[in-house]
């Protein structure tokens, strides 16, 4: 804290006693306590860790093992000891079973043995004349000299009896336990079940499998941000409340310095948590986190892309899109300038090398311009540059690998170019934004779905004024829409502002724009409340 590795607490007080020790940390009020105790267990002892070298002697022989392998030679070894002293338990009950099987022989035949005893002029003569007489082994002969006269009466016979019936059905048991090996292992649990009830207590530490578990995210607070790309691939990211929401037909505010020659050609509303996927021109597939993004200024020019990712001198990225998980039933749907569509599993995107993929092949002068979300049920809207839109059922575009070309999905005409492609729901809104600062909404019903690969219909009157369309997507009420121009001017306004008509006309001016300047990107987001008020 006092090196300024960890920002954001005020005051540390040890109120350490004898109850044991305490540590009292004091945050600013805007610091996220997560984030700030996530960073104490990094460069802190207040969490630690140790590796552990499982070495042991196996068969004489030292070898590394894992907990696993461990276990298993413990349970052999269990089942060793349990065999062991099972056999050792089964000779005992043997042994004695075979003394109480002449105990009770002698109480069958108690006046014969009584007779033969006192005829005999000494213990050796007596033992042998009981082991001729009634078939007695030297053990069993000896047991009954050794018997006690008191042992004769009645209840004694009875517990003799009983106790040499117990003994054989403990035989019977420990026999069947030497000849099944599911019995050994079931003593085994149970055994450790008694120990675990007499001397189990709560771990007091976590066993882990890597000392540097901690996710680089866990250090992080999750921040809404806007990520910008310039067409010369120069990428940065800006927290989200930096731009305040204007009314449609505001002036905007400056958002980024570029070069003359450097436009802006993409933006995104995410968080510092999620990773966020770029696509290029050429078709490769790049991922970030959204926090190795290196945060600038408004009107910072970013971080050359080449300094984050892979890409060749003649590739740009076209589309970008966040990912919170790469869910089994979701797709990417690709659209290319060319009209042609591909839809491919998210799960193919989920291990990306640094050096990137490849996510479709391209024919010839065909460029990728988009990438979207979608759960197999949707439809497909793709728009065009001078102003036509096409849309499909998704389920039309079977599934297809990463390195699959695709298929047509819109016939252009000549000099025409797709700009946009978007998932459409019965229930929203298509919002279109020309060069010119010209933008209209138009609802759903309004686009029929003809069958994929067809010319389209009129989306948007494309006019001088207005300028050739820039971009398409689909909207809620509830959303808000930043749009940003060549020269790098930023404005925020309400989705529900923009006026509400129909497809065949050029739409209301959205944005003031200069005589050189134009829109180059535009971007939607949930509404969120201005913490300036504005």
């Amino acid at each position: 804290v006092r090196d300024k590795q960890i920002d954001g607490v005020t005051d540390l007080r040890d109120e350490s006693d004898r109850s044991g020790m305490r540590i009292v940390i004091e945050l600013r009020r805007d610091s996220a306590p997560n984030v700030i105790l996530n960073q104490l267990y990094k460069h802190t002892q207040l969490q630690d860790s140790f590796g552990v070298i499982m070495l042991a002697l196996v068969d004489g022989q030292p070898v590394i093992m894992n907990l696993k392998h461990v276990l298993e030679h413990y349970i052999d070894h269990q089942e060793t000891v349990i065999t062991r002293r099972t056999q050792y338990e089964l000779a005992k009950a043997e042994a004695r079973a075979h003394i109480l099987e002449g105990l009770t022989i002698a109480l069958d035949h108690l006046d014969a043995v009584i007779t033969t005893i006192r005829e005999s002029r000494t213990a050796d003569i007596a033992r042998t004349a009981l082991m001729d007489g009634f078939k007695l082994t030297e053990k069993q002969a000896q047991a009954i000299l050794d018997l006690r006269l008191q042992r004769l009466t009645g209840l004694e016979r009875e517990k003799i009896e009983e106790e040499y019936q117990e003994v054989l059905k403990l035989i019977e048991e420990l026999k069947g336990i030497l000849a099944d090996r599911t019995k050994v292992l079931a003593i085994i649990k149970n055994e450790l079940i008694e120990v675990r009830d007499k001397y189990g207590d709560e771990r007091r530490t976590e066993i882990t499998f890597d000392a540097s578990e901690m996710d680089v995210k866990d250090l992080i607070a999750e921040e809404d941000v806007v990520v910008t790309l310039t067409l010369n691939n120069y990428i940065k990211r800006i927290p989200l409340d930096t731009y305040r929401r204007q009314r449609r037909g505001g002036v905007g505010v400056r958002g980024m310095g570029t070069k003359e020659t450097d436009i802006v050609s993409d933006l995104l509303i995410t968080t510092t948590h999620h990773d966020i996927l770029f696509f290029t021109n050429r078709g490769r597939a790049f991922v970030l986190k959204s926090y190795e993004i290196p945060e600038s200024g408004r009107q910072a020019k970013g971080t050359a892309i080449v300094n984050l990712l892979a890409v060749e001198n003649d590739e740009r990225i076209t589309a970008v899109i966040q990912v919170k998980e790469f869910r089994a039933d979701r797709y990417l749907f690709l659209g290319t300038k060319h009209g042609v569509v591909k839809k491919t599993p998210l799960s193919e995107f989920g291990n990306i090398r640094k050096n990137g993929l490849r996510a479709v092949n391209l024919d010839e002068d065909d460029e990728l311009i988009g990438v979207k979300f979608t759960d197999g049920e949707n439809r497909i809207m793709l728009g065009t540059r001078g102003g036509k839109a096409i849309t499909f059922p998704e389920d039309g575009v079977r599934s297809m690998g990463r390195i699959a070309r695709g298929v047509r999905g819109i016939t252009l005409a000549d000099g025409d170019e797709v700009v946009a492609m978007d998932v459409l729901k019965n229930d929203s809104e298509v919002l279109t934004v020309t060069e010119g600062g010209y933008g209209k909404r138009t609802t759903a019903s309004e686009y029929r779905t003809p069958t994929r690969g067809g010319k389209g219909l009129i989306n948007m009157k494309v006019t001088e004024k207005t300028g050739p369309v820039v971009g398409i997507r689909v909207v809620r009420e509830n959303q808000e829409l930043m749009l940003i121009t060549t020269e790098g001017i930023v404005i925020r306004t309400s989705v529900d502002e923009i006026s509400l008509i129909s497809r065949n006309t050029q739409g209301v001016k959205l944005m003031t724009i200069a005589e050189s300047d134009r829109v180059a990107s535009m971007a939607t987001m949930n509404r969120i409340v201005d913490s300036a008020g504005e």
